[in-house]
């Protein structure tokens, strides 16, 4: 995206078996046989045996996919300009050889044949269907890692459908602007970029059009991944949060040029984009990975030992507005904790 413990399955039956039991023996008023002892029903008044209890059975846990993995997913996927960057062709594609899905299929033991990352920076929806032409050559239709045989799938695309990283910068020509005018003693606006797209759009939503059109595309895509790997395990995976709930801890890092009000505006399109993600995810039937609850805290506007995406003046070699190595370590735990259950 160019702008991109809780119990186990096991545990939780084997605490509902143990509960039961008890609830039965409260029931009796009895503490249960001794150990070694036969149990005896007691027959009913009429002589008829009584009915037997129901079982109680503990749901086995999923078990964890063992490959082959294909990931699937735009820059923030890819892990532009992280260090160090994979050999694979096209270079055009930027992906780091510490990205999420070389993190995750490194923890699950995929290398080799089982583990096919075709995520490239820049993608949209129609890339995973069609080749993409990057600045270092084409990279070939990202479904196409897809077979029969493939058993886990990572995706994270669709903010640049949505045209998120246009919104961010659209803000910050407005917030400009606006500041110009200050200077000449206008006053000030509490949100310029909210105020140009609610003119420009009529007072509709014009983000969020554009965030449900890609939504359409994205559910087409996510058909047409069940029908190429119909045995896979389907992961959409969600942007991280890239500005705090409070603006004002931004002041900081942004300084004063971007409105507190354009902060949240920011906030609230990015929280449109993964909504529609999760909807979507729900609706194939495929899992939704959050990263904008474990990323809370890690945002841009965080300190540089803490932050998981890198603010408009990055660090040094890094993508600005994109995840750093922390942050794509953030999205591998997240997506190892939905993988393994």
């Amino acid at each position: 995206m160019p702008l991109s413990v809780r119990p186990t399955a096991a545990l939780t039956g084997a605490v509902s078996a143990g509960l039961a039991a008890v609830l039965v023996a409260g029931c009796s008023g009895s503490t249960g046989p001794a150990a070694g002892s036969a149990t005896v029903a007691a027959a009913a008044p009429d002589g008829s045996a009584p009915p037997r209890a129901a079982a109680v059975t503990t749901p086995k846990p999923t078990p964890t996919p063992t490959g082959p993995y294909v990931a699937l997913g735009d820059s923030y996927t890819s892990g532009l300009k992280i260090s160090p960057q994979q050999e694979a062709e096209p270079k055009g594609c930027s992906r780091s050889a510490v990205n999420y899905p070389s993190l995750v299929a490194k923890a699950l033991g995929l290398s080799g044949d089982r583990f096919h990352d075709v995520s490239c920076s820049g993608a949209r929806t129609g890339d995973l269907t069609g080749a993409q032409s990057t600045d270092g050559g084409s990279n070939p239709p990202q479904l196409d890692a897809l077979t029969p045989a493939t058993r886990l799938v990572t995706i994270g695309i669709g903010g640049n459908d949505a045209g998120f990283m246009d919104v961010v910068g659209q803000c910050a020509k407005e917030n400009l602007v606006d500041a110009l005018r200050g200077l000449v003693g206008s006053d000030r606006a509490a949100a310029p970029c909210r105020d140009s797209y609610a003119a420009a759009d009529g007072g509709g939503d014009q983000v969020q059009r554009k965030v449900d059109a890609a939504g359409e595309r994205l559910g087409q895509q996510l058909k047409e991944i069940k029908r190429r790997a119909p045995q896979a395990r389907v992961y959409v995976v969600g942007y991280p949060a890239l500005l705090p709930a409070d603006p004002a801890s931004c002041v900081p890092v942004l300084g004063s040029t971007v409105a507190g009000g354009d902060l949240g505006f920011l906030v609230e399109k990015e929280q449109q984009l993964n909504t529609m993600l999760k909807r979507r995810a729900e609706a194939a039937g495929a899992v939704f990975v959050d990263l904008a609850a474990p990323s809370a805290g890690h945002d841009m506007c965080a300190g540089e030992s803490a932050r998981w995406v890198e603010p408009p003046f990055p660090a040094h070699g890094l993508a600005a507005i994109h995840p750093n190595a922390k942050g794509q370590e953030g999205a591998a735990e997240a997506v190892l904790k939905a993988v393994r259950g």
